[in-house]
């Protein structure tokens, strides 16, 4: 199995199974003399791991990291850091049902035709488990942006029809982890987590979207023409499980306006070149401006539901499933952080080539 890494000066190589015995990863890269702060690695899996609230995946586990190399006395060495989150709580006989049964919409079919392999256990190296090392990796680039002045918050803006209706300027972002949907408005949020719970009772999954702002990110950015910000960034968004699109900037909306009317005006702000507007996302030509860099991913419904469906059977034959287990009825919630890690591990990666851009 190829591309389990990512990166190209900041690099990381995951490994593990939703049902294997650990998930890892070594992180290539990674500049020396960075203070780790582990209880805001460990805060960050905290947001990811399952079990947090009643709109989550009943799942137990700790999901604590044990790091392996690469850091001495606090402080990362310059070398690699390798590093296992241990599995603990697999319930494999839950997925004994489906050992000879593909779920409809979900990678165990494309999964079996390519590798010729079957692991039906949790969907093995095609579930969501696996962004734990991203999660674990990201937490590291943020500490090292943290120096930068460079700052990521991403957060639930849409569960089905439920959707914020102003700019994220409008909203405290800080507010976020005030509730289990990680939404910046309160009363939108309880209305998002009774539906899903609501959803969840069904035995049904829904989507929804995830917005992302990126804060200092310096001018710059970017390698043009085929390592453009805005395509690493996607590239970043669509790796993750369940992502079925990526906007930056304006994106699809306000399409129907002129370019005299979306352009980004140039003005002299005392002495300094500013900008009137940000319809661009904080990105032109492939380039980070110095604006705030913001973006949405569009996330699908969880494809594994606790009703009956009509499928195949690895022979072909039409039979009926239903799933068991436990899965999540909504990923945005839990899948916040996992947005974040992949713009932060983007933005040190690209902030580190450019470094090698000049002499």
């Amino acid at each position: 199995m190829y591309n389990n890494t990512f990166g190209n000066i900041f690099r990381l190589t995951s490994f593990g199974e939703s049902h294997g015995k650990a998930i890892g990863g070594v992180i290539d890269g990674f500049p020396a003399g960075i203070t780790i702060d582990m209880e805001f690695i460990q805060k960050e899996l905290n947001r990811r791991r399952p079990g947090q609230s009643a709109i989550t995946t009943a799942r137990k586990e700790a999901d604590e990291v044990e790091f392996l190399s690469g850091i001495y006395e606090g402080v990362s060495t310059g070398c690699p850091i390798g590093f296992a989150v241990w599995n603990t709580n697999q319930h494999s006989n839950d997925y004994d049902n489906m050992k000879d049964v593909y779920r409809p919409s979900h990678a165990d079919y494309t999964y079996t035709q390519k590798y010729g392999i079957r692991d039906h256990r949790g969907g093995g190296r095609s579930s969501a488990r696996e962004t734990i090392a991203r999660v674990v990796a990201g937490a590291l680039a943020k500490l090292a942006l943290r120096q930068l002045g460079i700052s990521i918050t991403a957060f639930t803006s849409q569960v089905g029809p439920f959707k914020l209706d102003k700019d994220y300027t409008a909203y405290d972002l800080t507010s976020i982890e005030n509730n289990p949907v990680r939404c910046p408005d309160q009363d939108l949020a309880r209305q998002m987590a009774d539906y899903i719970f609501r959803i969840k009772g069904e035995g049904d999954t829904i989507g929804g979207v995830i917005s992302c702002v990126i804060k200092g990110c310096p001018v710059g950015l970017g390698q043009p023409i085929f390592g453009k910000l805005h395509a690493a960034l996607g590239n970043a968004m669509l790796s993750i499980n369940a992502v079925k699109g990526f906007e930056y900037g304006q994106g699809f909306s306000n399409m129907e306006l002129k370019g005299s009317q979306q352009n980004d005006i140039f003005y002299n702000n005392n002495g300094e070149i500013g900008f009137r507007s940000n319809r661009s996302g904080g990105i032109q030509g492939g380039i980070s401006n110095g604006q705030d860099i913001y973006f949405r991913v569009a996330f699908k419904p969880v494809a594994t539901v606790l009703m009956e469906q009509p499928t195949v059977d690895i022979q072909g034959n039409e039979t009926i499933l239903k799933a068991r287990g436990r899965h999540d009825p909504c990923v945005l919630p839990r899948a916040v952080p996992i947005v974040e890690a992949m713009a932060a591990m983007t933005l040190l990666d690209y902030y580190l080539l450019d470094k090698a851009s000049t002499l």
